[in-house]
């Protein structure tokens, strides 16, 4: 319990911290309910685009979906892809890298990155029918948690712990944690499969696999570009990961 309350409160702007306060240990294992708090984000998420889409066009129930998630997390993944995007955009080496990402200022690559990102969040949610993109919302948010938390099995924290921002180095979910995630995967694959959000009945068995292998497959290139520019990970790189994994779910998802 007191992990899952570490990572809610890690993850959000929830007032969690006012059932009851966590041991710090506890902070390390955040990644291994990542997913199970996607449930959450997304599902907020989700229901704002629900409910906003009985007032309004879905554009700015989109559009307000976007928002609240980012609130609901205090941007949290959004500073990660910024400064991800400009340590690996504007860094010659190793330690130019990890000191760009670490700088609190945000550069031009931080900046055309969110940009981008957010633009594509758009355009590919309002290429879907506006009934199955709660579905995608949810589905895509703990798809992509879950992807992105096993970053700690493939990968070392490439900088020494007191130098984290958070002064935390995540360690490895224990077997408990880990069902947990891969449950939470599956539940969102076969959420989005039994909203019938995949196509016709006769592919979608093959087009429910290309929307799981697709962004498993962005993750691995992304965890080899990581080893390759600073022999790990950091904080940021995990929301940078989180939030490329989703945004390629729901382009497969779009496209399909």
């Amino acid at each position: 319990m007191n992990n899952l309350l570490a990572a809610l409160m890690f993850f959000t702007r929830l007032p969690f911290h006012r059932i009851r306060q966590v041991p710090a240990d506890s902070f390390r294992h955040v990644t291994g309910w990542w997913s199970v708090c996607g449930w959450l984000t997304g599902g907020l998420s989700a229901l704002t685009f629900w409910l906003v889409y009985k007032v309004a066009i879905a554009e700015i129930a989109i559009v307000m979906a976007l928002l609240v998630r980012v609130l609901l997390m205090g941007a949290l993944h959004e500073d990660g892809l910024a400064d991800f995007m400009d340590g690996f955009g504007g860094g010659t080496d190793r330690d130019s890298t990890l000191r760009i990402m670490k700088d609190s200022h945000i550069g031009t690559y931080g900046v055309i990155g969110l940009i981008f990102y957010f633009l594509l969040s758009f355009v590919v949610l309002a290429g879907i029918q506006p009934q199955y993109i709660p579905v995608i919302i949810v589905s895509s948010d703990v798809f992509s948690k879950c992807v992105s938390s096993h970053v700690v099995w493939f990968l070392p924290y490439a900088r020494p712990e007191q130098e984290s921002k958070n002064r935390t180095v995540y360690q490895h979910p224990s077997a408990t944690e880990e069902i947990l995630t891969i449950i939470s995967g599956v539940l969102a694959i076969g959420l989005l499969f039994y909203s019938g959000a995949g196509g016709s009945w006769l592919s979608h068995y093959l087009r429910i696999c290309i929307v799981a292998v697709v962004p498993v497959l962005v993750f691995m290139l992304l965890v080899l570009l990581c080893k390759k520019k600073i022999g790990g990970y950091t904080g940021d790189c995990c929301g940078a990961m989180a939030l490329i994994t989703e945004l390629t779910f729901r382009l497969v998802t779009a496209i399909i």
